[in-house]
């Protein structure tokens, strides 16, 4: 999946329009458009706010790298998981299996 198709579906699973999005991180809407319609690439900057706003990692917006297919939400949950101590962590795991 591509970045342009990522970021219509979050937007869309939010009930976002690209004036909705665009405003939450004081991107353009125009550029929001562009974005979706792959007629320009974010830069950084720029994807890093629209991931901001949707709740994904950059990785997620791009749609590679190892947490390509987490939230923040989930992401975060896995970092609280890796700072309890062993055994805690240990009967976590187990009922997460």
């Amino acid at each position: 999946m591509n970045t342009s198709k990522i970021i219509a579906d979050l937007r869309d699973k939010k009930g976002w329009s690209q004036t909705d999005l665009a405003d939450k991180r004081e991107v353009s809407r125009v550029m929001i458009g562009k974005y979706e319609r792959g007629e320009a690439v974010p830069s950084i900057d720029a994807a890093k706010k629209i991931a901001d706003a949707l709740e994904v990692s950059l990785d997620y917006l791009v749609g590679v790298g190892m947490n390509a297919k987490f939230d923040k939400k989930t992401l975060k949950r896995l970092e609280d998981l890796e700072l309890l101590e062993e055994e805690k962590k240990r009967r976590k795991k187990y009922f997460m299996i």
